[in-house]
């Protein structure tokens, strides 16, 4: 009996296949193409409003802060506090801050917002297990960094992400200390005509604003440290805000083609229409002349190294044209979706 020889794939029947093709045929409308360091700020003006449009909209003011700290606890060359703060009526955002032991009386230092990637939120990022004690050794894949930020000497402030660890709903809350709660937060946003991106990135601006206020901190040297869905939040805020002037993105940064367009992420990275106005690299040239620094696993598979050596090339047209080639700078570690942290604090030291 003779069969039939095996049909080629119909692409016509793949999902991706549709989508890839869709992403080539649609033009970025914002995309960078400015030559002139004039024409690149005035690219910025524009740009810049346009990506506040996509991903806010924004409250229309500031609320007062109002923080709520808790007691002090020592740890090995550092006191920490838990802190609560007013972002926009009705919500309220959660935070550990972290002052270095050597800090003499009167002296304000530089200072870095960490934000977590997807896990057990700022607990993971200050040392402290899930029953809430101190671990002795830096664990988990984002290596504890902002206990690594402290140790270097910086005022740190943990932001705990909405959604996650001390800010989920009740059925996360229920099914344990890993479950997120972004699936459903981030599908009402985008209901509401909103995204989590932009609910996320106006915490970590008035997370910024409380830095600022306070009498440890240069707010004039102020950073962002982000990892995975951390470092989505540390890119957006830093090309919103330019209050920051150092931005570290650890395994976040790659094209969108290659990353959350062609792979499975969690929702709260989707803003709707961005790709027609931007690619990844466009939203980093809303940084330049600021720094930024880029680290990523050769091995990380959900934002591939060949997405991120391109989106790295193209950002660089962005801070060649405004005369600081020099302020962004990338390292890639033998390793998979990791916080490295090696490179990252080097350069942190020199720009900050």
């Amino acid at each position: 009996m003779r069969h039939a020889a095996a049909a080629e794939p119909d692409d016509r029947l793949d999902s991706l296949a549709y989508a890839l093709r869709r992403y080539g045929e649609t033009p970025r409308q914002l995309a960078f193409r400015a030559e002139t360091a004039e024409q690149a700020r005035a690219w910025q003006e524009q740009a810049r409003a346009k990506l506040n449009m996509l991903i806010g909209p924004f409250p229309a003011g500031r609320i007062p802060l109002e923080p709520t700290f808790g007691d002090e606890v020592k740890g090995p060359g550092f006191t920490r506090r838990t802190v609560t703060f007013a972002t926009r009526p009705g919500m309220a955002a959660f935070a550990h801050l972290l002052i270095p032991d050597d800090r003499r009386d009167g002296e304000r230092r530089p200072a870095v917002l960490c934000i977590p990637g997807h896990g057990r939120g700022a607990d993971d990022l200050v040392g402290l297990d899930a029953d809430g004690k101190a671990r002795e050794h830096h664990e988990g894949y984002q290596h504890d960094y902002a206990l690594q930020c402290v140790a270097h000497g910086y005022v740190t402030l943990a932001l705990e992400p909405l959604g996650f660890g001390h800010r989920r709903d009740p059925a996360a809350r229920k099914a344990g200390p890993e479950q997120s709660s972004c699936q459903p937060s981030a599908g009402a946003a985008l209901l509401l005509g909103e995204s989590m991106v932009g609910w996320r990135t106006w915490d970590a601006i008035r997370a910024l604003d409380l830095l600022a206020e306070r009498p440890e901190v240069d707010a004039k040297r102020l950073a962002m440290m982000g990892i995975s869905g951390g470092g989505t939040i540390t890119l957006y805020t830093t090309a919103v805000d330019d209050r920051v002037k150092v931005a570290v993105l650890s395994c976040s940064f790659c094209t969108f083609r290659d990353s959350i367009f062609g792979l499975s992420h969690c929702i709260d990275n989707y803003v709707p229409g961005l790709l027609r106005w931007f690619e990844m690299a466009d939203i980093a040239a809303l940084v330049a002349p600021r720094a930024l620094f880029v680290e990523n696993g050769a091995d990380d598979p959900i934002f591939p190294a060949p997405g991120v050596a391109e989106a790295l090339r193209d950002a660089a047209v962005g801070y060649k044209a405004l005369g600081a080639a020099d302020r962004l700078d990338h390292e890639t570690f033998p390793d998979g979706h990791v916080f490295h942290g090696v490179g990252a604090f080097k350069k942190l030291g020199e720009w900050l």
